[in-house]
């Protein structure tokens, strides 16, 4: 695995859709996703901690990579991205909401 030397928090990820496939998800969403550190391969998720119990999370390239394949290939019908939303969202109230908006 090469070095990693810098990491993109999930605000910027969001805002910025630095990969054009998770331009314009919803923060919460992607929050919700990598809560779980075993939805991404090992090493992809990095925990930034800015104070004593505070921490932001933060994905490598191949982390974002990642994640915006994993939400292109949901998105292709709405089957797909239902059963994503059950598989990768612990949380049943967000995953019902983002069942309930518009398809892209």
């Amino acid at each position: 695995m090469a070095t990693v030397t810098y990491v993109r928090t999930l605000g910027y990820v969001a805002r910025h859709g630095y990969v054009v496939s998770i331009l314009d998800e919803d923060l919460e969403l992607l929050e919700a996703i990598v809560s779980n550190d075993d939805n991404l391969t090992y090493g992809a998720i990095i925990s930034v901690y800015t104070g004593p119990d505070e921490a932001i999370t933060a994905l490598t390239d191949h982390g974002v990579e990642e994640l915006a394949d994993m939400l292109s290939e949901a998105r292709l019908t709405t089957t797909a991205w239902h059963q994503f939303l059950d598989d990768f969202v612990d949380d049943t109230e967000l995953a019902a909401r983002f069942k309930a908006q518009a398809s892209r």
